[in-house]
């Protein structure tokens, strides 16, 4: 884990994150615009508390949280020098697929069939087709990722030798405030505490399962790696977040631009999101909701992660992260 690479950037008076100073256990920390930490351990006398614990007390918190952040007088430290960890420990990781209408469609190309007859236009013209559709008439598609993977937004991520076609993929994750089962779409996005990013990298080469095609996809093998989902670094309060379906996603590959996209183009908001999720499964304080990622991955561009790449990813009013890749066998 890295010290913080820049004073905090987010909407809103506060955010939340996760630190340690050298040699120290890591702390749920308030977060201030000004480049301030303060260690909520001692200010709200819980020394046991952790950031997923602030979020099953969330409604009783969070005002409390907006006086110590207005509290000048607190024992707040400067955020450079401390470690910036992922800022929660979800027990449950929800991630959406296939739900960026522009990026569904350059998959679709991408992979199709060289025994395919349409051209480029005519498949994308069909593929466009098809998601207009399913936003209308279908549903979500949710699968289930490990909490293993989450690392911070400025640790290094090793790519397994296995992973031939390691990607990237750029997300806006929601943080759930309580739990939630069977939430109507009108209740779901009462259950949402904040918002913050992950980038849930993914190797294509073992998204398929080629010697079992009639199971289909593996999302074990593609996307539950150690650290393959960079998380963070704040979680900003949805009350900071005027319209979560209209941030600019962007992600720099080695400083040039490879996702630059409004969550306008989600196919199915957090909203439906969250309230699908909640027919089958129990919706804990603290899980993740990944919304999916936008256009503009590796795939598209004909270039796939390697050792010494650096992303460097954002989300409006999230702030940003920077994660260097590393080759596994070569990190130091």
């Amino acid at each position: 884990m890295k010290p913080a690479a820049a004073s905090p950037s987010f909407s809103g008076p506060l955010a939340l994150g996760a630190f340690s100073a050298p040699g120290q256990v890591s702390f749920p920390g308030l977060v201030s615009p000004r480049g301030l930490v303060l260690d909520l351990r001692t200010a709200l006398g819980a020394p046991a508390l952790t950031t997923r614990k602030i979020f099953e007390q969330w409604e009783q918190t969070l005002p409390r949280l907006h006086e110590l952040a207005a509290d000048e007088t607190a024992d707040w430290r400067p955020v450079e020098g401390l470690r910036v960890h992922a800022p929660v420990e979800p027990r449950q990781v929800f991630q959406s697929g296939a739900n960026y209408r522009q990026h569904v469609i350059d998959l679709e190309v991408a992979h199709r069939s060289p025994d395919d007859p349409r051209t480029v236009e005519e498949a994308r013209a069909e593929i466009a087709a098809i998601m207009d559709r399913r936003a209308v008439e279908d549903l979500p598609y949710v699968f289930i990722g490990l909490p293993s993977t989450i690392t911070g937004p400025f640790d290094d991520v090793v790519l397994p030798d296995w992973a031939r076609q390691p990607d990237w993929e750029l997300e806006l994750a929601a943080v759930i405030a309580r739990p939630a089962y069977r939430v109507s779409v009108e209740e779901a996005l009462e259950c949402v505490a904040g918002y913050t990013i992950a980038n849930d990298l993914t190797d294509r080469a073992t998204v398929f399962r080629r010697d079992m095609p009639a199971i289909g996809t593996d999302w074990l093998r593609c996307k539950n790696a150690p650290g393959f989902t960079p998380l963070g670094p704040w979680i900003v309060p949805a009350e900071s977040i005027a319209d979560p379906g209209d941030l600019r996603v962007t992600l720099k590959l080695n400083g040039r631009t490879m996702q630059d996209e409004s969550t306008k183009d989600m196919l199915f908001g957090i909203a439906r999101l969250v309230s699908y999720i909640s027919q089958t499964a129990q919706l804990l304080p603290g899980d993740l909701v990944l919304t999916g990622s936008p256009a503009g991955n590796g795939m598209h561009w004909g270039r796939l992660l390697q050792g010494g790449d650096v992303m460097e990813g954002s989300v409006t009013g999230l702030g940003a992260q920077r994660t260097r890749c590393v080759a596994e066998g070569t990190a130091s």
